[in-house]
């Protein structure tokens, strides 16, 4: 139930006993980013321990950790696997004076706070934070407790998320399976993985997010770039692609309107392995296969999601290709403190402009647009294409086939040698040439180097982005393999005017 307040958005909850507490504990944990603050309210004895308990011992993944009460010890800090924890007890504190010297200043990076009695720090919380209140409920039992969770600023809508998601699962027939959080993307996406009696499946939590401020003509990035705004994508092009016998997810579950789906559990075997990852030739070779497969088709540019209810795939047009290569501009340069000035931006446009015209006058196909290792997997019981296992397409568009083949072969987290990279590039064009006398080997090759260049382009960008907007530097270590790709990609003969246009304009990055 939602009750508004000041500053933020509550909920109410009965938790009629502590396995209720406990699955409400699980609830929140798979809300939680790293730096957030949740402070629990309620008299001795109301049940804030014990929730903390709960929820510490659910995001170890270990019922049997030992989570004592901080009453004495005023601070206790855990290190867990998404993230390290410190459970605080304000009781003894006087005043918030003290605060400074319990030791918050020097808690670790990212620590996720859970703060008991946080009224002895009123004045100090930050505005965003979720703040969860336990009443006893001695009617109801011993164990009864009714719960009020408010979300303040930016934690409202999330607080309000845990409720909805809570309510799609039970809907689903899965009240009682164990959730456990993945690892996510670089999306505001959640990806869970239930276990219910033995069988798993896989959450996906994907909330509507604002548009942003205009761009161009009126228009929000997203909007030009042709981001998906819901899940109807991602359903339609699961289907499509099961029905020309790639491994798609099944769908099992969805509620489009809210962003949340359940499917088929895939697994976790990648295409490629260890640590750094390294690529797994054959795998990519089944991986470049997969892609021959739709790219001999013709395929449709809508599909029926519902009883008269079509999907339209978006185009890849010239504005879109040209607004993720600006992103470099935006984000990069600034971030390696070298922005463009007005006429380098007008050339860097110019010149992208005359590189892509091939491009968006090609021969059309689905581009699933992040075709990688991190959403590529393994399914060994399978046979020929079918043993990859494709995930990550909501955001597909109709547009030249070369481009999924360069999100493949400069995997932007994986290094792949250029020899493998060359070798799986004549795998693709041999077969193409062998199923269609017209395709054009040299045409082809142009496309491929102006798109990896592109797509490089676009996520040196979109990693500086993640880091100074997003607060997410880990992807920053992917930049100088981005950088040597784009040097790769740039050599090809049709691109030396954007080779030079870079060479004057664009920092290498540190470790090059």
């Amino acid at each position: 139930m939602l009750l508004t307040s000041t500053g933020g958005a509550s909920f109410d909850l009965n938790l009629p006993n502590q396995q209720a507490t406990a699955r409400f504990a699980a609830d929140v944990a798979c809300a939680l980013e790293p730096g957030d603050l949740v402070t629990l309210s309620g008299d001795l004895g109301a049940g804030k321990t014990t929730f903390a308990r709960a929820l510490i011992r659910y995001l170890a993944g270990d019922d049997a950790i030992e989570v004592p009460s901080p009453s004495f010890t005023l601070l206790q800090t855990y290190e867990l696997p998404r993230f390290p924890l410190t459970h605080a007890d304000l009781f003894r504190l006087a005043g918030a004076a003290e605060l400074s010297e319990l030791g918050f200043d020097d808690l670790p990076e990212n620590a996720v706070v859970l703060m008991e009695w946080a009224d002895r720090a009123a004045g100090l919380l930050p505005a965003d934070r979720l703040d969860i209140t336990f009443t006893l409920n001695p009617a109801q039992g011993l164990e009864a407790r009714d719960v009020r969770y408010t979300g303040y600023g930016a934690f409202a809508a999330r607080a309000a998320r845990i409720g909805r998601v809570r309510a799609f699962i039970d809907a689903c027939g899965y009240a009682d399976a164990e959730r456990r959080r993945l690892q996510g993307d670089a999306s505001t996406r959640i990806f869970e993985r239930l276990t219910h009696k033995d069988q798993t499946m896989i959450l996906m939590n994907a909330p509507a997010h604002p548009d942003g401020p205009p761009v161009r003509d009126g228009k929000p990035y997203s909007a030009i770039a042709h981001l998906a705004e819901n899940t109807v994508p991602y359903v339609a092009m699961a289907a499509g692609l099961r029905e020309r016998n790639l491994s798609a997810p099944v769908i099992l579950h969805a509620d489009t309107a809210q962003g949340f789906v359940i499917m088929e559990d895939l697994g976790d075997e990648r295409i490629v392995t260890g640590d750094p990852p390294t690529p797994i030739e054959a795998r990519y070779e089944a991986a470049v296969d997969a892609l021959l497969s739709l790219h001999r088709r013709r395929l449709p540019p809508a599909m029926t999601v519902a009883p008269q209810h079509e999907y339209r795939l978006p185009r890849y047009d010239m504005e879109a290709f040209l607004i993720e290569a600006e992103l470099l501009l935006d984000w990069y340069l600034v971030r390696a403190k070298a922005p463009a000035g007005d006429a380098a931006r007008d050339a860097f446009v110019a010149l992208w402009r005359e590189a892509l015209a091939p491009a968006v006058e090609a021969p059309a196909t689905w581009v699933l647009r992040d075709y990688h290792s991190p959403n590529l997997l393994w399914l060994g019981d399978r046979f020929d294409i079918a043993r990859i296992g494709v995930l990550d397409f909501q955001d597909a568009m109709i547009g030249p086939p070369a481009y999924d083949v360069a999100s493949l072969l400069q995997d932007a987290r994986v290094d792949i040698p250029e020899a493998m990279e060359v070798a799986l590039l004549s795998r693709y064009v041999r077969a193409r040439q062998a199923l269609d006398e017209a395709f054009e080997a040299a045409s082809f090759a142009r496309l491929y180097a102006t798109l990896a260049a592109q797509r490089a382009t676009k996520i040196l960008g979109i990693f500086a982005r993640l880091d100074r907007r997003d607060g997410k530097p880990q992807y920053l270590r992917h930049i100088p393999r981005l950088w040597r790709y784009l040097q790769r990609s740039l050599a090809h003969p049709a691109l030396a005017p954007l080779k030079d246009w870079y060479a004057t304009n664009v920092p290498a990055p540190d470790g090059v």
